[in-house]
C-alpha cells in the first residue's frame, strides 16, 4: 500500500493537505500525519512512506534536518520529499535541496499541485 506522510505543526494546514489527498484514499494510499520533526522521523520509520509533505519551521527539528535525516537513512533515502514552507527566499530553497528535497512549494500552495505531485509519485492516474 501506497503512504504519503504530512508534516506540519499547524493542524489547519495538515487538514488543508489532508482534504487535498482524500480522493487518493480511495484509490487505495494511506495518509500518515505529524506534527513535528521528531515524531516526522518516527513515523517515517514506521510507514516507510513513499512521499512526504514537509513543513519547514517546526518545533524539535525542523523539516529541513528532517530531510537531511531521511535523506541519510537507507532504509528511507529514496522517499519523494516535497517541502511545503511560507519561506520563499531563494536561500530558503537552496538549503532545502541541499539537504535532498526533490520539490520545494511555498504556501499558499495550488491544491491541485500537490495532488498532482503525490498522483505522480504514486504512479496514480
Amino acid at each position: 500500500m501506497a503512504a504519503i506522510l504530512i508534516v506540519d505543526d499547524e493542524p489547519h494546514v495538515r487538514l488543508l493537505i489532508e482534504r487535498i489527498l482524500e480522493p487518493l484514499e480511495d484509490e487505495g494510499a494511506e495518509l500518515h500525519f505529524a506534527e513535528d520533526g521528531e515524531e516526522a522521523l518516527r513515523v517515517a520509520r514506521e510507514v516507510r512512506p513513499q512521499l512526504v509533505f514537509l513543513d519547514v519551521m517546526m518545533p524539535c527539528k525542523d523539516g529541513v534536518a528532517v530531510c537531511r535525516e531521511l535523506r541519510s537513512d537507507p532504509a528511507l533515502a529514496g522517499v519523494r520529499v516535497v517541502i511545503l514552507t511560507a519561506m520563499g527566499q531563494e536561500a530558503d530553497r537552496e538549503r532545502a535541496e541541499a539537504a535532498g528535497a526533490d520539490v520545494y512549494l511555498t504556501k499558499p500552495f495550488n491544491p491541485l499541485q500537490v495532488e498532482a505531485l503525490a498522483r505522480e509519485t504514486l504512479n496514480m492516474p
